[in-house]
């Protein structure tokens, strides 16, 4: 659902507006203090563990981040590349190929601007390069197809914080969610085919997301269940199959329960039962990054060997692909035109954020 803030009763500045794509974020190095940075401000975010402060931030400072970071860093070496970050190398890669098809398509000047919640470039930072450009309304697209208080809300927060710095405020449209939206549910179907097509069909397929708290969804958190109407979806524009499809939650931290299953442990029961070959699906990551290079690809493929499983292979995200770019466009559409679409306006949903 879109959340539209209404804008402020002054002349546009400029007629295209700015559009910034948000996502989690990444260390600026594969080393020890590049995770202890990020992981210092990423851990420290209520949203992410809502645990009392005096209680956490003692944990977190004593102990986590004395000895997380090591640990992380090798993972992160694993897939790092020449470019840098996979994460923010793709991220540049759907910036640009968005700009391209907004030209194409409208023949518009908007501008698309980066900002990941934790790490560089900020929020604030793309906010602030879109009003550089003359941006005097924003669309902000965190690339979280499923709502979460953890990735959505908190990137609300960093917007909100970086807007009260300023003395004139634009114009803010925000899209919350779109694990329902054709256009992404096309866009997925198609990259399980394009891939089944090159490489054939396996036993299994599964759908792992990003897990969450438990405590989080019990009180209200939406999240789950948009993974699960995804994985829905998707499985009923593929047509009946052999293939099994299954829906499971990975990269749980800390002794709480997340939802469940979890991704490692159906695996370990999959691999049990004599399965040859899964492939492996994250509809919740819009472009690769350490979740499903290294957990997946690396961590869960040898894991499934070790159990007795045959091979597990990795679908990859949508990253910069023709049918993801035109699926943000579809998203995208309905909120760049100046006036706001009264469906919109009828279809917004106050959240408890």
């Amino acid at each position: 659902m879109a959340v539209v803030y209404a804008a402020k009763s002054h002349p546009p500045l400029a007629p295209a507006p700015g559009i910034l794509l948000i996502n989690s974020g990444t260390p600026q190095s594969p080393t020890p203090a590049g995770l202890r940075d990020y992981h210092a401000e990423f851990l420290s975010d209520p949203r992410v563990i809502d645990w009392p402060r005096w209680i956490w931030l003692p944990l977190l400072h004593g102990i986590i981040l004395r000895s997380r970071p090591r640990k992380v860093a090798q993972k992160y070496r694993e897939i790092w590349t020449e470019r840098g970050s996979p994460l923010l190398s793709t991220m540049e890669e759907i910036q640009s190929s968005l700009e391209d098809k907004l030209r194409d398509e409208f023949g518009s000047t908007a501008n698309v601007g980066i900002g990941m919640r934790y790490g560089h470039p900020s929020i604030g930072e793309g906010l602030r390069g879109l009003r550089a450009k003359g941006a005097s309304r924003i669309i902000l697209l965190p690339l979280f197809p499923q709502y979460s208080k953890v990735t959505t809300a908190s990137a609300h927060d960093a917007v909100l914080e970086e807007l009260a710095t300023w003395s004139n405020t634009p114009e803010i449209r925000t899209i919350d969610d779109y694990y329902n939206h054709p256009a992404y549910v096309r866009a997925l179907k198609e990259s399980i085919f394009d891939f089944w097509q090159e490489n054939g069909e396996s036993d299994s397929l599964l759908f792992s997301y990003h897990g969450i708290p438990q405590s989080y969804a019990s009180k209200g958190d939406p999240y789950g269940r948009q993974c699960l109407e995804t994985t829905r979806l998707v499985s009923s524009l593929m047509g009946p199959r052999q293939t099994e499809i299954r829906t499971s939650f990975q990269s749980r931290f800390g002794p709480q329960e997340w939802l469940k299953p979890y991704t490692d442990e159906l695996l370990h029961r999959i691999a049990s039962n004599g399965t040859r070959s899964v492939d492996v699906l994250c509809p919740g990551f819009a472009a690769d990054c350490l979740e499903t290079l290294h957990e997946i690809g690396i961590e869960a493929r040898d894991d499934f060997y070790r159990w007795g499983g045959g091979e597990l292979r990795y679908i990859p995200a949508l990253n910069a692909a023709p049918a993801h770019i035109g699926a943000l466009m579809e998203i995208l559409t309905p909120h760049l035109s100046n006036p706001i679409p009264s469906e919109l306006g009828q279809q917004s949903e106050h959240r408890e954020q």
